[in-house]
């Protein structure tokens, strides 16, 4: 019989936590949220041996014990509850071989709680080349733990962590610091009034405030003075803690850890000098962003090509091989021209993720959150929320997450409305499919007008953000001033695992989401488009023929003037026109009409019922970027010009057209207020905007 046991994986940001992570659980992981509140977490599977598998869980990363943010919550909630269900059997706390000393502050913390606890000194292959050397075996006396010295750089020590884990009932669980050094008189009356309880636990309820296991008091005059404490008093106890934690770690590593440095400077200094620079700092960043989206554009276009022909055969080959009838029609014309227009954008999804992803692992992405720091502090934003911001291009929902690690509420607030002006990865098929189309395929100087124009709607919209941030900042009047402190990780080359790992699950979980989506809603779109009331629906084709300006031509012509003139009548049909006075000063036809309100569901749909649209009835050997260009207006013009294209493209740029987005917003807000307001304000921008730019252009 197989037994499971929980390993929680923690320690400070930038210590390779995830790369520990990546090298014990390969591809056997997933995401999913914590019960009852909105942040992100992995899980994944090692197996141990034979008989023992490991559920791992990778935890938000955090300094210490005593949280200042609700991610760092997260934390301490988990390891002071015996009754989750995720509660660990041991904790793998990561480290950074240069910044030891720091790391152990939240080791002897996690320690003192008495939970078997590992830990991993981790980038053991810098220790030479950074003059460090560390006396094992002596440290893990002092520290009377079990340590394990890895390199997932090198694939080095891995086996050795999987042994200790095994082993982990053997793991000393005795604390580190004796609370009652911190404040005698105050602990040991603590100690009096929950005398079958740790002091250190107690301790962390009393002043973090998070959910524990109900605890028996006795009844003593003083018991409800511990939680009254004034919160100046608490905050006094916990810098005397920390200050004696680190009087305990300075002394375990003047014998026990040694570093010599004999080298003036490294690269890394000079490397940030010029990084971060206040000028040059921002020219690399531009570069390196318009290099980005010039290869999205270059080197995705022969796989999207064979995937759009790929999608159109195998529409023909429904029809040719299939009984003729209402579910091959499903099929051919709902079903795989809706997957079809996701699918095609898989090359560049993957491409963005796979170039986000080198520069987090180089340790760049660090580099451009000090470096727009700089920028954002007189917009009224908090420096933690360049992180949201740049998230942000993945997708909007763990962007808004992402601001629980910011402090002041009014600061959060601004950054969660204004953060999905960002462009995720759902607008970008949206994007691709329009720029393509209206925008030239052709350079000057060898930049790319489609990259160029790809990149502009990327800082339209952070523009976009910082505009509105800073108007709120104005209405949500505070005197409250917040800091911002980053760490600057080593520069290091990226483990192509880790890349590789990340590209797949990103790309996987768009198209996975996406699909489920986009296929509920094609079965949807090809039912109303293929079904309509009254006579004009029934009896189409009598009606066509009978029209005297279609006697002279073509059968096929013809035909398709029927399959049209029958979906103008159709339930989707009724639906668009209805919709159409209201759009129509956009540029906009009925069927785009259609598109933008399913594309509510999720942005990347705009493709999916296009494409759905556009097949019932017609030529399946046609693709969807064909079947676009071959749209016409009444008057004869293409529908997809250039004032139609960027009007559209503004209108994705600016508009919410993401339920996903508004039910978290709403989640992180605790209440319908502030998504509604978002939802208003960003439509009506979206509109007039879109409404202004058609205008001028048209």
């Amino acid at each position: 019989m197989i037994k499971t046991i929980n390993i929680a994986l923690i320690g400070n940001p930038n210590t390779g936590k995830t790369s520990v992570f990546n090298a014990l659980t390969g591809l056997n992981q997933k995401v999913g949220n914590y019960p009852g509140i909105t942040v992100e977490k992995k899980q994944g599977i090692c197996k141990l041996n034979r008989t023992i598998k490991a559920r791992i869980l990778d935890l938000p990363g955090t300094y210490s014990l005593n949280a200042s943010s609700m991610d760092e919550s997260v934390v301490i909630e988990l390891l002071l509850n015996k009754n989750d269900l995720d509660f660990p059997d041991v904790v793998v706390l990561v480290t950074d071989v240069e910044n030891l000393k720091r790391n152990l502050l939240l080791f002897t913390q996690i320690k003192d709680l008495e939970i078997p606890t590992v830990l991993v000194i981790n980038m053991s292959d810098q220790m030479k080349r950074k003059g460090i050397s560390i006396d094992i075996e002596l440290l893990e006396k002092q520290l009377n733990t079990n340590i394990v010295l890895i390199s997932t750089r090198e694939k080095t020590g891995i086996d050795s962590l999987k042994e200790t884990l095994i082993n982990y009932r053997n793991i000393p669980t005795s604390p580190i610091l004796d609370p009652l050094t911190i404040d005698e008189a105050y602990f040991q009356s603590l100690k009096h009034a929950f005398p079958n309880q740790s002091l250190y636990k107690l301790w962390l309820v009393i002043t973090q405030d998070v959910n524990f296991t109900k605890l028996e008091r006795q009844k003593v005059p003083d018991s409800a003075d511990f939680k009254t404490q004034s919160q100046s008093y608490l905050k006094k106890l916990q810098q005397r803690e920390t200050i004696k934690r680190y009087q305990i770690i300075n002394k375990i590593l003047k014998e026990t850890y040694q570093v010599n440095k004999e080298e003036a400077t490294d690269l890394r200094s000079r490397l940030d000098n010029i990084l971060i620079h206040k000028f040059w700092g921002y020219v690399i960043f531009f570069i390196i962003l318009l290099s980005i989206f010039q290869a999205i554009f270059d080197w995705s276009s022969i796989p999207m090509d064979l995937i759009d022909s790929t999608f159109v055969q195998l529409s023909e080959a429904v029809n040719n091989y299939l009984p003729p009838g209402v579910l091959t029609n499903l099929i051919a014309e709902g079903v795989i021209p809706g997957l079809g227009g996701i699918v095609i954008f898989i090359p560049q999804i993957a491409f963005l993720f796979l170039f986000i992803s080198i520069l987090e692992e180089t340790g760049y992405m660090s580099r451009v959150v000090f470096l727009m720091d700089r920028g954002l502090r007189r917009y009224g934003l908090n420096g933690k929320s360049v992180i949201p911001l740049i998230s942000g291009t993945a997708c909007a929902i763990p962007a808004v997450m992402a601001t629980r690690n910011i402090e002041s509420w009014k600061e959060r607030l601004i950054t969660i409305l204004v953060v999905p002006f960002t462009t995720c990865s759902a607008r970008l098929p949206v994007y691709l499919i329009l720029i393509s189309l209206v925008i030239p395929n052709q350079r000057f100087l060898g930049i790319s007008y489609q990259g160029l124009t790809l990149m502009g709607l990327y800082f339209l919209g952070f523009l976009m953000a910082i505009v509105s941030a800073s108007l709120m900042n104005k209405i949500l009047k505070t005197s409250t001033k917040s800091y911002f402190v980053v760490e600057m990780p080593n520069y290091k080359l990226p483990l192509l695992k880790n890349v590789g790992i990340t590209v797949w699950e990103k790309t996987r979980a768009f198209v996975v989401e996406a699909g489920r989506i986009i296929l509920a809603i094609s079965i949807l779109l090809w039912v109303m488009a293929s079904y309509g009331p009254g006579e004009n629906f029934s009896n189409a084709e009598d009606i066509v023929k009978t029209n005297a300006a279609y006697e002279n031509i073509s059968a096929a012509e013809l035909e398709i003037k029927i399959a049209s003139y029958r979906l103008e009548h159709s339930y989707i049909g009724i639906l668009g026109k209805s919709l159409e006075p209201a759009i129509a000063p956009l540029g906009y036809d009925w069927k785009i009409g259609i598109a933008l309100i399913s594309s509510f569901a999720a942005r990347e749909v705009f493709v999916g019922t296009l494409a759905t649209i556009y097949s019932v009835g017609n030529d399946s050997q046609e693709t969807i970027k064909n079947k676009m260009s071959a749209e016409i207006r009444p008057d004869g013009t293409p529908l997809f010009n250039l004032a139609s294209g960027i009007s559209l493209m503004l209108f994705y740029a600016f508009a919410m057209q993401c339920m996903s987005t508004l039910a978290i917003v709403k989640k992180e807000t605790n209440g319908w207020k502030w998504p509604l307001i978002q939802l208003v304000a960003m439509t009506f921008i979206a509109y007039f905007a879109a409404l202004i730019v058609y205008q001028i252009l048209k």
